[in-house]
């Protein structure tokens, strides 16, 4: 009898984690790459996070992906965390070493960056400053990738004062930190606008921001997407604006773990796209 390779296995952490559309994205792409693996969401209490990541190795998983709340936390946890994850403060990938040592990255940036240049291809990052509104893990990966492509100025505003303060001590001095209230002025002459907050998620309270001083060359983009265009997006997009929904950034973060746990770069293309949308 032949002996079959043992068959991979990866997850979705988080609590809650019901809603996570992961599985649907990584279940696709293992159906149509015809990979033998699984992709599973696992609801993980805080308390649980250490036992049950150094118990999955021993269970067949090759890595997960991290989500709130735990995405800080597991930094605490990790043996090896990359560089991009130790700036950010946070990681959402976690690859299970042949060595049994747990390895964080963070692939948040990156699929952000990536959503960007594949739904707006004459974004111009040197264009202007940046407007971030939000300073949560999300605006921390946001911004860090932000000045990594070149982006001159952030423009930060949080509805807490002291986390945007904060971030500002961490990225230095291209972080310029405003007051929530001056939204119009931070739009005014802004190349990238961006919604990190969950504000205009279905069931929360829309985004409500003046963009009377929203420049029609701007790209505006929102992290939510539930409802895929946000009401944020629509009065941007009415104002001649370029607008990006965020399911392209949660599509592109996903493939490298993808890659790494199964060995094959998945392509993010409009089938993509439209299976998650169909789910």
């Amino acid at each position: 009898m032949t002996e079959l390779p043992r068959i991979p296995l990866a997850a979705v952490i988080g609590s809650p984690i019901a809603h996570s559309r992961s599985p649907i994205l990584h279940g696709y792409w293992l159906k149509r790459y015809g990979i033998k693996g699984f992709y599973i969401p696992m609801d993980v209490a805080q308390a649980d996070l250490a036992t049950v990541l150094r118990t999955m190795p021993k269970m067949g998983f090759v890595g997960a992906n991290v989500t709130i709340p735990h995405k800080e936390a597991i930094l605490q946890i990790a043996d090896v965390i990359s560089d991009r994850a130790a700036l950010i403060g946070a990681a959402n990938t976690l690859i299970f070493r042949k060595d049994g040592k747990i390895q964080a990255d963070n692939t948040d940036g990156a699929g952000f960056i990536a959503n960007l240049r594949q739904k707006a291809p004459h974004w111009v990052p040197s264009a202007g400053p940046a407007a971030v509104f939000g300073a949560g893990g999300a605006a921390r990966a946001v911004i860090a990738a932000l000045i990594e492509v070149g982006v001159p100025e952030i423009r930060l505003a949080n509805r807490t004062r002291a986390r945007a303060d904060a971030l500002r001590s961490d990225f230095g001095a291209k972080v310029h930190v405003h007051e929530w209230v001056q939204a119009d002025a931070m739009i005014d002459g802004a190349a990238t606008v961006v919604n990190t907050t969950s504000l205009g998620m279905t069931g929360k309270p829309d985004l409500v921001l003046p963009l009377g001083s929203l420049s029609s060359h701007a790209l505006v983009t929102d992290l939510v997407y539930t409802p895929l265009k946000t009401q944020f997006l629509i009065e941007a997009e009415e104002r001649g604006a370029t607008v990006v929904d965020g399911l392209g950034m949660l599509l592109h973060q996903a493939a490298p773990g993808f890659e790494r746990w199964f060995g094959l770069r998945p392509e993010v293309d409009d089938a993509t796209r439209a299976a998650v949308l169909s789910a």
